[in-house]
C-alpha cells in the first residue's frame, strides 16, 4: 500500500481518483487547489503525487517545480493528469520536472498502470 497524493480542483476527478486508488489497497490524500500544497504533500509522505495542470489558484506546472526545489520533494514521482493531450504538452510537463503523464479522460487500469509503474 503506498500513499498517494491527488491534487485537482475539479471535485469529481478526486472522487474518480480516490475510488480507484482506495479500491487497489494505497492510502489517498486529496486536495482540491494548489495552495500551500507543497507542505501537505511532505507532512502526508507520499510515495506518489498525481498533480493537474490546469488550476485556478496555481498550476500545476508551478507547483511541479516547486516540488523538485525541495529537499524532501526532489526525487517524488509525480504524474501529471491532464486535459492537455497535444504530444508538446506532454513533453512540456516532462520537461518541467514530471515523471510521467496520463491523460483525461482515462481508464482506470491506465490509472493504476502508471501508478504501479512508479512505486
Amino acid at each position: 500500500m503506498a500513499k498517494i497524493v491527488v491534487v485537482d480542483d475539479a471535485k469529481e476527478v478526486v472522487e474518480h481518483i480516490d475510488h480507484i486508488l482506495r479500491s487497489a489497497g494505497h492510502e489517498v490524500a486529496s486536495f482540491l487547489e494548489g495552495s500551500d500544497v507543497e507542505s501537505r504533500i511532505a507532512d502526508f509522505g507520499a510515495d506518489l503525487v498525481l498533480l493537474d495542470i490546469v488550476m485556478p489558484d496555481r498550476d500545476g506546472f508551478q507547483i511541479l517545480r516547486s516540488l523538485r526545489r525541495s529537499e524532501q520533494t526532489r526525487d517524488l514521482p509525480i504524474v501529471l493528469v491532464s486535459s492537455k493531450s497535444e504530444p508538446t504538452d506532454v513533453e512540456w510537463g516532462k520537461m518541467q520536472g514530471a515523471t510521467d503523464y496520463l491523460t483525461k479522460p482515462f481508464a482506470g487500469a491506465d490509472l493504476l498502470s502508471v501508478v504501479e509503474r512508479h512505486l
